[in-house]
């Protein structure tokens, strides 16, 4: 592996703990202070933190104009993430965090495997072979335990 290919897995990591940290805290806010002003409040957060990106790594918005120009599809991602925010803070304190992230990361996958099987979303087609649906059977199995004792 190189140690750019190292780099990008050890940050895809260590954004999947930052996922159980969000929905955990983004639960508790949500119980605090409402559903619907946790999450206008942690977008906010994140349209802060983007721009600071864009800032430290582009030092320029013009990425960010360009984008405003692509096909509406592409837009699809950032109401993915107000729908991922606002089922965090709904399920975590429902069924608790580790039930919640393993919806999150059984869909995921399911979609994920989709997406690559059927080349959607301008992504190169990608067979499911056996050991890919064994992994997403065994995930599905594992979500559904997760949830076994969550109320």
């Amino acid at each position: 592996m190189s140690s750019g290919t190292a780099l990008v897995v050890s940050v895809t990591f260590v954004a999947g703990l930052a996922g159980a940290v969000q929905a955990a805290v983004m639960g508790e806010l949500g119980g605090r202070v409402g559903t619907a002003s946790a999450v206008a409040f942690s977008v906010f957060i994140s349209l802060l933190c983007a721009v600071a990106v864009v800032l430290v790594w582009e030092r320029s918005f013009a990425g960010v104009r360009a984008a405003a120009h692509e096909p509406v599809w592409l837009w699809v991602g950032g109401a993915a993430s107000v729908l991922i925010v606002v089922a965090a803070t709904l399920a975590v304190p429902r069924i608790g965090v580790a039930a919640t992230i393993g919806l999150f990361i059984a869909g995921n996958l399911i979609m994920a495997a989709l997406v690559d099987r059927y080349g959607w979303l301008a992504q190169d087609a990608i067979p499911i072979d056996r050991w890919r649906l064994l992994g997403l059977l065994l995930l599905a199995a594992g979500a559904a335990l997760s949830l076994s004792r969550a109320g």
